[in-house]
């Protein structure tokens, strides 16, 4: 976890992801890389020199999962933690039948769980999104949309007053699974239909392939070329 802390303290740095007095809510969707950056950031408020307070929100997305794990998880590492019950499995799968249904339960998601962040006195909302993500993200626009965009490490959402940040940019997905698993943290398995079957997972598969058959660094130099592209947001501070 002293890896991960130390990544995720540079990528807020770089970014200026925290202020003073900050309330930050953290996402925990029950996967390894929610509980990762929960740990993390909860690691990093007892001595990082700007003070702030870590949140976890779980929205129960009505698959009558178990989050006891989770809930014991979080008195360990001294942080408070929220369930909020939603209709968003019945909404995508049973009543719009969506062919595609990631985008519409992303959506769906996102709103409630920056509800959620308000209602909990949150300013911030911290999302797991790690290193992988941004490549294939990026990868996804490119082939998808035809343009060269990602999300950003710091957005500003004027509708709601909140900030979302992605502290893990710099922490491979590699690194997040094996600290999971030494830690042996609580993750709640995923029931979605769709997991592991959608375009995300062929990007992933593409960089993949292309890691090996072009050379080893290729995953970094994207990282680098994405950084260095002048896409908005990700221009250092």
């Amino acid at each position: 976890m002293k890896k991960i802390v130390s990544r995720v303290r540079k990528a807020i740095e770089d970014y200026d992801m925290i202020a003073d007095g900050d309330r930050i809510a953290v996402g925990v969707s029950g996967g390894k890389d929610s509980l990762v950056l929960l740990g993390a950031l909860a690691n990093l408020s007892r001595f990082y020199p700007k003070k702030f307070e870590v949140k976890a929100l779980t929205l129960d997305m009505g698959y009558n999962a178990d989050w006891s794990g989770v809930e014991q998880y979080c008195k360990e590492i001294g942080v408070s933690y929220t369930v909020k019950n939603t209709n968003i499995k019945e909404v995508v799968f049973d009543y719009r039948q969506e062919e595609n249904p990631c985008s519409l339960c992303s959506k769906l998601r996102r709103g409630a769980l920056n509800d959620l962040a308000l209602d909990e006195g949150c300013n911030k909302v911290a999302l797991g999104h790690h290193n992988d993500d941004v490549l294939e993200t990026f990868m996804l626009s490119l082939l998808y949309e035809g343009r060269i965009n990602c999300f950003s490490p710091v957005t500003y959402l004027d509708r709601t007053n909140l900030y979302s940040i992605r502290p893990l940019i710099y922490v491979r997905e590699c690194d997040i699974k094996s600290v999971a698993k030494r830690l042996e943290l609580p993750i709640v398995k995923s029931s979605c239909p769709a997991d592991g079957n959608t375009k995300r997972q062929e990007m992933k598969e593409i960089i993949k392939m292309l890691d090996k058959s072009v050379n080893a660094g290729l995953k970094k130099r994207m990282f680098t070329a994405i950084q260095n592209g002048k896409i908005e947001g990700w221009e250092k501070k």
